[in-house]
């Protein structure tokens, strides 16, 4: 059975609820930053990623060109095995590739598992199983241990525990039950910081106070505290490493792991491998997903304390697939190419580009434009209001063909391949810039 690519929506509306882009993604004709409507023709400059998952875009020349990756990417979709008891040579050699390139020798212990939300969730079970033990070796009871401080305006997935601790958009999580874990302010930072430090050192204050009553308040009963090194969904927030490094010590007073969710900024967005690289933290364990092409979790250091935690106890975290093969077949290239290519160095240096560029149109527009921000490739802006905001980017992708994404009540994010170019990056700003001048001429 064929459909045409015109009755795609049509098709799948019968089935599914299709509030997505008004495009069908031409699977063969894409290429890097370059989205093409198979309908139409029509190329559409990719800042979207497909929620920053994609690292280097469509059909990267190194895997359609590589006839050997193209045969070991039919084996191991051919079938799907379960990677967490029936071993091959391709799991093995994927694991090695991700240790090698991504890896951290602080973090040896590796889980894999399908998607992010399933990777904070094994992280959570990390900590749950290793609280529960450092009660019960303290002489306290094993049954203490069972709760998650975090952030407002966190996303952290839509699964069983990520919903007590997701609390972006309230209609995501809304009617599901959820545990009543601890919650403190984001204290996120306003750009230019010279402009605001004293009221983003005030609210850090604030926030580590209710982060320390909330550890008093729960005696022994806190296993971590969880976060975005930069709150994506939530809005790009940026916290200072001096925060989230205070906020790592109260961890170790109070005997909690302190786990980092990146997701979306892991895999090279920020301009190092992962953002806690360069913000001077030292998780336990870190969750990731996304670019890495399946989910999985990094963990060391303090989880070792405990002899027996969960890397060493059979089945206490486990998964039928443990991630999907073929996924890992286009991982372990795509990290290789990433490795031989310098693109994690790429995005640090485009990063520089383009918030210079969002600088300018912040300069250029400054009653639309503020609150200019990025780490590397992560980078962001916030608009007056959302209708302003789902104006300029109906726009973007009518008028100039950019996709571009909604976070937060009022920011664009921006998601572009790691091997982004500048001149893609100009092409992009300087749409968004005539955008917004035909938004403010009304």
């Amino acid at each position: 059975m064929t459909i045409a690519a015109e009755k795609v929506h049509q098709s799948l509306a019968e089935h599914l609820q299709v509030d997505g882009f008004d495009l069908v993604v031409d699977l063969e004709r894409s290429r890097g930053s370059r989205l093409v409507d198979e309908v139409t023709g029509t190329a559409y400059l990719d800042f979207y990623t497909f929620f920053a998952s994609c690292p280097l875009g469509l059909n990267p020349p190194q895997l359609v060109e590589d006839e050997e990756f193209s045969k070991r990417l039919l084996v191991a979709a051919r079938n799907k095995p379960a990677n967490s008891d029936a071993y091959t040579t391709y799991f093995a050699e994927f694991v090695e590739t991700f240790a090698r390139v991504a890896g951290d020798p602080a973090l040896p212990h590796l889980f894999f598992v399908e998607g992010g939300a399933l990777a904070v969730e094994n992280a959570l079970k990390v900590a749950f199983d290793w609280k529960s033990r450092r009660n019960e070796a303290a002489g306290r009871s094993p049954e203490l241990g069972t709760k998650v401080l975090h952030l407002t305006k966190a996303f952290h997935g839509r699964s069983g525990y990520t919903m007590s601790l997701t609390n972006t958009d309230p209609n995501k999580v809304a009617r599901y039950p959820k545990f009543a874990w601890p919650r403190i302010d984001v204290p996120a930072v306003t750009f230019p910081l010279e402009e605001h430090l004293a009221e983003v050192e005030a609210a850090e204050q604030h926030a580590l106070q209710q982060a320390r009553e909330a550890f008093e308040a729960n005696p022994h009963d806190i296993a971590c505290f969880l976060a975005e090194p930069i709150q994506s969904e939530g809005g790009d927030n940026h916290m200072r490493p001096e925060f989230l490094r205070a906020m790592q010590d109260l961890c170790h007073e109070f005997d909690a792991l302190f786990i980092l969710d990146e997701v979306q900024t892991g895999m090279g967005l920020t301009g190092t491998t992962w953002a806690y690289q360069q913000l001077g933290l030292e998780p336990d364990v870190i969750a990731f997903a996304k670019k890495a092409q399946l989910g999985g979790i990094m963990a060391g250091r303090r989880v070792d304390d405990v002899p027996d935690n969960v890397f060493h106890v059979p089945s206490r975290i486990n998964s039928t697939w443990g991630g999907g093969l073929a996924d890992m077949v286009r991982s372990q290239k795509l990290l290789e190419i990433i490795e031989e290519t310098g693109a994690v160095e790429n995005a640090a240096a485009m990063g520089r580009v383009l918030l210079e560029q969002l600088q300018d149109l912040a300069k250029r527009h400054p009653e639309t434009v503020s609150n200019a921000r990025g780490r590397g490739l992560l980078c962001a802006i916030d608009l007056p209001d959302a209708a302003t905001r789902s104006t300029v980017l109906a726009r973007l992708f009518t008028d100039e063909h950019v996709l571009l994404l909604p976070c937060g009540e009022r920011s664009v994010r921006f998601r572009p391949i790691l091997s982004v170019t500048e001149a893609e990056l100009t092409e992009a700003t300087s749409a968004l810039d005539r955008v917004l001048s035909a938004v403010e001429q009304g």
